[in-house]
């Protein structure tokens, strides 16, 4: 097959779940069939690269487009950088898409090219409405892009059951266009690896427990809540906070302003590390760990979850959207109950009752090593047994192959 693949992340270019799924599946797309499918990845930014059957082609706005609010850049620039995509495809079985970044791209490809329109669902814009702090009004045009993309898509990848849901009753997409295939993960690369002298590298003790949180500073994540919660730990916790690329000024200020006021109470560590790390220094990270954390307030799947269990770390998480579906209470962590304020509204609707309820769940792992170490144990086995991403390569090349067989 000749596979087009639209992305906004793409390695090294990458800061969150969706530019991580693109990484490892065009890596085993590339590996099917003896490297009989041509992919080509078209993402945003400078990356060439030529590597057998796999080619990625870094795509440049090339147009300085006015915006009337600043907040609009964004939007207008992806855009852009869509039309160059949509340009570039000559020719595709199927063109691939991920995210609303390359929706637009992958709409005109269809037309221009009699491509079979996919789309794997990272997220979905009604669910996100506190990104009109970071784009404005743009953020219509993107919910109505996507929209639009939803309901001219040939298939669609839901990456859990929740997702296949939303997009049935968002978009109104049939549920026999829509095939469920998870995350996966490298467990030969996410594994239990010690490695205290990176821990040092970022001022971390290695002697003592720590709580782990990994990911963008975003109100999707939760974030802001859990340094809500540390007040509520057990005194003497280090917390680890590995916490960049804030989505906007507004939430950088409100990030910087609860770590300092948990600091100044005294009774805990606390370590921002505000830049998304390096694989090789994550990777540690989630293994010394005593648990981690993902408190989000949405989350279609929740790859980092995967990573840290891989790496034998038990998990605290909020049981929304595709987590319930990853963490086993009881057995691989425990998940935290999230009343939401309303049906696109998912901030907690009592703040304060989620921030304790997280920090209750996390002192109770803290108080029980031999209970963190047997969900670990159990949280590894979970990740072997039922996530690859060799699996989610070949259920994705046989959908692909249906759609094209009609």
């Amino acid at each position: 097959m000749n596979i087009a693949i639209l992305t906004n992340e793409y390695p090294p270019n990458v800061y969150g779940g969706a530019g991580v799924h693109v990484e490892y599946l065009t890596r085993e797309l590339a590996k099917l069939n003896d490297g009989a499918h041509r992919i080509h990845v078209f993402c945003f930014g400078e990356q060439r690269v030529q590597q057998g059957n796999l080619t990625v082609h870094g795509v440049e706005a090339g147009v300085d487009i006015p915006a009337q609010d600043p907040r609009h850049t964004r939007f207008l620039d992806t855009m852009a950088r869509d039309l160059q995509m949509a340009g570039r495809v000559a020719e595709a079985d199927v063109v691939h898409c991920h995210t609303w970044y390359s929706h637009f791209a992958g709409c005109l490809v269809k037309q221009l090219a009699g491509s079979k329109l996919v789309l794997t669902t990272h997220s979905l814009e009604p669910h996100r409405p506190w990104k009109v702090e970071q784009l404005g009004t743009a953020y219509h045009a993107s919910s109505w892009i996507e929209k639009t993309a939803y309901q001219n898509a040939d298939g669609v990848v839901a990456v859990s059951r929740a997702m296949r849901q939303d997009v049935h009753d968002l978009y109104g997409v049939p549920f026999e266009r829509i095939q469920i295939i998870p995350n996966g993960i490298d467990p030969d690369e996410y594994r239990p690896t010690p490695a205290p002298e990176v821990l040092r590298q970022y001022d971390i003790d290695p002697e003592t427990p720590y709580v782990l949180f990994v990911g963008r500073i975003t109100r999707q994540k939760g974030i802001l809540h859990l340094v809500r919660a540390i007040r509520h730990l057990e005194p003497g916790v280090q917390v680890v906070l590995a916490a960049g690329a804030p989505d906007t000024e507004e939430i950088a200020r409100e990030m910087t302003a609860l770590v300092e006021e948990a600091r100044a109470e005294g009774q805990h560590r606390i370590v921002w590390i505000p830049k998304m790390m390096p694989r090789e220094h994550i990777i540690p990270l989630y293994s010394h760990a005593a648990v981690f954390v993902c408190p989000s307030v949405y989350e279609p799947f929740g790859i980092i979850n995967l990573e840290a269990m891989a790496c034998e770390t038990p998990v605290v998480a909020s049981a929304v959207g595709g987590i319930p579906e990853i963490v086993v209470p009881g057995e691989t962590g425990l998940l935290v109950e999230l009343e939401a304020r309303g049906a696109t509204d998912f901030e907690p609707k009592d703040p304060e009752r989620f921030s304790r309820d997280l920090a209750a769940a996390i002192n109770r792992l803290l108080g029980d090593a031999a209970l963190r170490e047997r969900m670990g144990t159990a949280a590894r086995r979970r990740v072997l047994e039922r996530f690859s991403w060799a699996s989610v390569a070949r259920q994705t090349l046989a959908f692909y192959q249906r759609l094209v067989a009609g």
